[in-house]
């Protein structure tokens, strides 16, 4: 005869649920007297992978535009077409030279803000207005990097501020300016000079096979200075 579990003295929560499974709700009671949960239609089903797979269609839909342009903007993009042209050219990605300081930090504009003038001068030193050439670390992997063309527009004693010249296409960009094609490029390319960041230079390790950035391109990337980033 089974006993009404009701009248047990034992604590409520198991006399509910006790009461439950003679009932002949819940969980079932097996042979051994293990509870199985057999029957039970209120379980959440494990997603299918077909399931898993619509909903990472349906992120990426929604993030892919976001993720691409912050990709763009850090220059994540640029370096791995670099690394794949080299790959296909049978060449490997620079290693950094030795004897040199290189460039391996940078910050955001707004953080190294100061006065701005232009003052290219021709004198064994580099100034504002002038563009230099110096290997620059890649974030990710500062042992690797590229020479690159940098306009300087301050400096910080012996370490130079300077803008990221770059021959990509970023059009469309905020933190990029199109600044067209120099002497700094021997191929004639047009530039886009990148605003957002700002890379601190070790005087030592540039190359001065620069040139003088036009005075009125100048004017426009001081004034994108001051307007957005707080450079007067």
């Amino acid at each position: 005869m089974v006993t009404d579990a009701r009248r047990e003295p034992t604590r409520a929560g198991t006399i509910s649920a006790t009461a439950t499974i003679i009932r002949g709700e819940g969980p079932h009671p097996t042979a051994h007297g293990r509870v199985t949960t057999e029957g039970l239609g209120n379980l959440n089903p494990m997603p299918t992978l077909g399931q898993i797979g619509k909903k990472l269609g349906r992120l990426a839909v929604a993030e892919g535009p976001r993720l691409f342009r912050q990709l763009q903007r850090s220059g994540a993009l640029d370096r791995v077409q670099e690394q794949i042209a080299a790959r296909r050219a049978g060449t490997s990605t620079p290693a950094a030279p030795s004897g040199r300081p290189v460039t391996t930090t940078s910050a955001p504009t707004a953080a190294r803000a100061r006065r701005i003038e232009y003052a290219p001068a021709l004198d064994g030193a580099a100034d504002p207005g002038e563009i230099v050439w110096t290997w620059v670390a890649y974030e990710e992997d500062p042992s690797q990097g590229k020479d690159r063309p940098v306009l300087v527009v301050g400096r910080d004693g012996g370490t130079l501020l300077g803008l990221m010249l770059s021959s990509k296409n970023h059009d469309g960009d905020r933190d990029w300016l199109a600044v067209g094609s120099g002497p700094w490029d021997g191929q004639g390319r047009p530039s886009w000079l990148r605003l957002d960041r700002v890379l601190d230079v070790p005087e030592a390790g540039i190359r001065r096979e620069g040139a003088i950035f036009p005075r009125e391109k100048f004017d426009t990337v001081a004034a994108r200075l001051k307007s957005d980033f707080s450079w007067h």
